[in-house]
């Protein structure tokens, strides 16, 4: 199976670069199935049903997120109902919404899992029991499992790739917004890369206005930031995976001018 894992959607450059590209990356990759990290598509901080619906439209078949999901108050109502928009999975129990969800893709079920790190970010639940937790339930129905580990530190999400190799088919870590070269299949045949990188504006400061930028780390004064315009990609990874076993085979690391 060729499964197509897109980085983090930033304000409406990335929004058109998914319309755009996602497509056109299924037809040229016969792409099986499709997963975006959408939690910065709405001006660079949330999400909106509108926006997801658009994604859904443009290809994506789940929707991951992770610190700024809760960031639109409307997106409440819709992720209650909608759960192939997912926020992590560590959240508190009786947070909206599921961690978690299972896919039928022809003959085959994909899971997708949705984790949050915890180093320079909110105090969740921890990840790695988190992930002990679940695993062992989707993988009674599906072999191939799919992580988004959304993660400030690297290391971070380099220990959670180690710690499930050979238990999911893929870790892939999101929120940074800079694409990192690691990506490898692990020894236990999991597909693994630190951050998948950014999809939108590339000549901003991880999505944002460079300018505007410049001058926080210049002035150190609060500024309402806006989304970065000029030329966008779509930033991602192509991972071949065994619909059998679950091992992955491959993982072939995207950036794609939009």
């Amino acid at each position: 199976m060729n499964i197509l894992m897109v980085g983090d959607v930033y304000g409406e450059p990335g929004r058109q670069a998914v319309a755009k590209l996602v497509p056109r990356l299924r037809q040229e990759h016969a792409i099986d199935f499709c997963v975006v990290n959408i939690e910065n598509a709405a001006a660079g901080f949330g999400v909106t049903a509108p926006i997801a619906k658009q994604a859904f439209e443009s290809g994506a078949d789940v929707l991951t997120s992770g610190n700024h999901i809760w960031d639109k108050r409307e997106i409440v109502e819709y992720i209650t109902k909608e759960n192939l928009l997912l926020r992590p999975a560590n959240f508190p129990a009786g947070t909206p919404g599921v961690g978690h969800v299972t896919v039928k893709t022809g003959p085959h079920k994909i899971a997708v899992l949705n984790l949050m790190g915890r180093v320079f970010m909110l105090p969740l639940d921890c990840p790695f029991r988190k992930a002990d937790e679940i695993i062992p339930e989707i993988s009674k129905e599906t072999p191939i499992v799919l992580v988004d580990m959304h993660c400030e530190a690297t290391s971070e999400s380099i220990a959670m790739g180690w710690y499930l190799d050979g238990r999911v088919s893929a870790v892939v870590g999101t929120h940074r917004h800079v694409q990192t070269a690691d990506e490898r299949v692990l020894p236990g045949g999991t597909a693994y890369i630190t951050d998948l990188g950014l999809t939108g504006p590339t000549d901003g400061v991880i999505g944002v206005d460079r300018d505007q930028i410049i001058q926080r780390f210049l002035n150190q004064m609060p500024i309402r930031f806006e989304t970065a315009k000029g030329p966008a990609a779509l930033q991602g990874a192509v991972i071949v995976v065994e619909p059998e076993t679950g091992r992955a085979t491959s993982i072939r690391r995207l950036r794609v001018p939009a």
